[in-house]
């Protein structure tokens, strides 16, 4: 199976316009959301709740530009790999935590709940919480990033070790399995091979 490069097939503009889009209006949000008390444009005192919610909608939108990078920048037959399936996984599950940390306390399951506190306000945990997230989705973006894009295996195929290397010298000494006469492939015998 021969596979495309990734710039075979150029991605559309309307694609293009999309992702740039994305990350433009995400990467506002998340300056404007962080940057509130020096713009002048926080409504109240610390890290309010609107706050928090342009945060998280701006992550969410620089996350998705980048895995739409990613994927235009892939081979359009590139099969699925199990790799890149992880990786965008545990980006979503990083958002997930993301927003469960970032809006605990308007759930009911932060530190600083109504009646003792008067507002809702980010609080260490919650940081933490959004660090992991974000900590999580990059991992994601970076599984996803190296997993099987033109090339047949994973870039991470050194994980794997001897076992991979042996089957595939078995296969290439040992031909292909020979078809039965019902037409199902039956697997090839295997034999030590000394490595």
């Amino acid at each position: 199976m021969r596979f495309q490069t990734p710039h075979s097939q150029a991605p559309s503009k309307f694609w293009n316009f999309v992702v740039l889009s994305l990350f433009l209006i995400g990467n506002v949000l998340v300056i404007v959301s962080l940057a509130a008390e020096i713009l002048g444009l926080d409504l109240t005192p610390g890290f309010g709740i609107v706050q928090m919610l342009q945060l998280l909608i701006g992550l969410t939108m620089l996350t998705l530009a980048g895995f739409f990078h990613i994927y235009s920048l892939r081979a359009p037959d590139t099969p699925r790999s199990l790799q890149a399936d992880i990786g965008i996984r545990l980006a979503a599950t990083g958002l997930v935590f993301a927003f469960v940390s970032g809006l605990s306390d308007i759930m009911g399951i932060g530190t600083h709940i109504q009646p003792n506190f008067e507002r809702p306000f980010v609080g260490p945990l919650q940081l933490g919480g959004l660090i992991l997230g974000i900590i999580s989705i990059t991992i994601g973006m970076i599984l996803y990033h190296t997993s099987r894009g033109s090339r047949y295996s994973s870039s991470l195929q050194f994980l794997l070790g001897k076992a991979e290397k042996v089957e595939e010298a078995t296969q290439n000494r040992l031909g292909p399995a020979p078809a039965r006469s019902d037409g199902v492939k039956t697997p090839a015998p295997t034999h030590e091979i000394e490595t």
